[in-house]
């Protein structure tokens, strides 16, 4: 049998793990609520078009039967894996940066073509107008971000970002595709 003194003590314990979780919940959700606008947005859009990019690319390896358009994707995988570890790790603790949330509706326009009616989708939907999106949404963050680390993180992956950008529209200027 527990004495009242035990049973007092449980409920202490039991009291104190609750606080101690409810606490580590509210510091959790609380620094997503600190953050301005602009920063949870960027957080938001710009993970899913790094996540678009990433994954689109990965179906070119499979889809396309275009050298140029192979490599064009193998090099924007390694640099949009690179781009979304750092938007991690540059997000403030507490901070929900999701890891995968592509824009499924562009993956499935492209995901059952193959060949050339592959390399054209891909092309002018992820290379050309899903760089535009993720340029768009790195340049928003450095105009009007307020987390120091987001907007350094942001300012670090633009070239790389516009330099994707650039291969791409050479890419579809070389496939005789518009922009």
């Amino acid at each position: 049998m527990i004495s009242r003194q035990s049973f007092a003590s449980l409920i202490a314990a039991a009291g104190l793990l609750l606080a101690t979780a409810a606490h580590a919940q509210t510091a959790t959700t609380s620094g997503a609520q600190s953050l301005h606008e602009a920063d949870r947005t960027f957080i938001t859009a710009g993970t899913q078009a790094v996540a678009t990019q990433r994954d689109a690319a990965r179906l070119a390896d499979s889809r396309s039967t275009d050298r140029d358009v192979k490599a064009f994707a193998e090099k924007l995988v390694a640099d949009e894996t690179s781009v979304s570890e750092a938007l991690r790790a540059a997000s403030p603790r507490g901070v929900d940066v999701p890891r995968d949330n592509p824009d499924t509706a562009v993956l499935d326009r492209i995901r059952n073509l193959r060949g050339a009616d592959f390399d054209k989708a891909y092309i002018q939907q992820v290379a050309l107008a899903g760089q535009q999106k993720a340029l768009s949404a790195f340049q928003a963050e450095i105009a009007s971000g307020r987390d120091a680390q987001l907007k350094s993180a942001a300012t670090k992956a633009l070239p790389t970002i516009q330099a994707d950008y650039a291969r791409a529209q050479q890419l579809a200027q070389r496939k005789h595709l518009t922009q």
